[in-house]
Parts: C-alpha cells; structure tokens; sequence
C-alpha cells in the first residue's frame, strides 16, 4: 500500500481526517499529516511544511490538500469557495510536484459553499439539532472566530457521544471518495 498525505489547517482538521480514514477502513499509519498552522499557511509555498513533503515524496503516492472555505466576505481573493478553489490550484502548481498524483477539498457547508470543517459537520445534523445548536451560538455572542469553532465541537462530541460524525450523510461522499481514492 502507498502512503498518502493530507496537507490541512490544524490539529481538529487531522482528528476528523483520522476519524474518517478509520471509518473507511484505512490504515491510519498509511497517512502523513502536514498541519500548517492555518489556511494562509497552507496557501503559501514557502510554508516549512511543504520542505517537507517534498523531502517524503519518495514514500508518498499522494497528497490531498484540505482548506476550509471560510467567508468571501472576510478575504476576497483566498476566501469563500471558488476563491480557496483557484487559490489551492496555484498552489499547486506552484509547488511543482512530480510523480504524485494530487487532490483537493474545500470544507465548508455544501449548500452555501461559506465555512468551516464544523459547517461541514453542522450540515449532516438533523435540522432542528441544527437549528438548536445555531441559536445557542447567535445567543451566546462568542466574539473569536477560534471560540465558535471550538464550542461547535464540544457540543457535537457532547450531544453525539456514540456517533461522533454520521458518515452515512451525502454531505460526506465527496470527501470519501477523494480520500478513497488516495491510496
């Protein structure tokens, strides 16, 4: 089996992954994480991390790059899904790897196309848990970007505590698909 990389923003971004991965039945030692530390760090080819990557090329057959979308709004030339979309592609290409095959996911809700890796997740929830969970967020007035994300796990891990993610949900095929397909 080759091994395959996943190139992502932080640490929770490589927990889901290797909830995923071992929920398709993969190796999770099959996989080297390179956690940049943030999406404009995974956007810039100069980024430490991808020293190396192209130092482990020789064990690894490919490379998934994973980005949320975030909000146009905020970054109108990285930000929202078409925008992470060219951005990653330059990135890409800029980076000039060779003899590896590479793939890209932007996470975020799919129907909006704005977000996070926990809009992806708030998109799988039955509406009204959905809802629940939104209007806890709107009142409670968390002011940090970092904060929010961090609440919307917790009480995702609290609430669904035998079933952290309901993999079965279409919201989540794409992903399978390009994860299955890495090795």
């Amino acid at each position: 089996m080759n091994k395959f990389a996943i190139v992502c923003e932080g640490k929770t971004d490589r927990d889901f992954f290797l909830e995923i991965i071992k929920h398709l039945q993969k190796d999770p030692t099959q996989c080297s994480f390179y956690i940049c530390g943030g999406k404009s760090n995974v956007l810039n080819s100069q980024h430490a991390k991808y020293k190396e990557l192209k130092e482990d090329l020789e064990t690894i057959a490919n490379v998934l790059f994973v980005v949320d979308a975030d909000c146009e709004k905020s970054d109108a030339k990285n930000n929202g899904f078409d925008n992470t979309q060219k951005a990653l592609n330059e990135l890409i290409k800029s980076l000039k790897l060779t003899n590896v095959e590479t793939k890209t996911y932007i996470m975020c809700d799919p129907h909006t196309k704005t977000g996070t890796l926990e809009s992806l997740i708030l998109s799988t929830i039955e509406v009204p848990r959905r809802e629940c969970i939104e209007n806890f967020l709107a009142c409670s007035n968390f002011a940090s970007k970092d904060n929010h994300k961090a609440v919307i796990n917790e009480i995702y891990r609290i609430a669904y505590p035998n079933a952290p993610y309901d993999f079965s949900h279409p919201h989540f095929d794409e992903l399978k698909s390009k994860l299955n397909d890495l090795s």
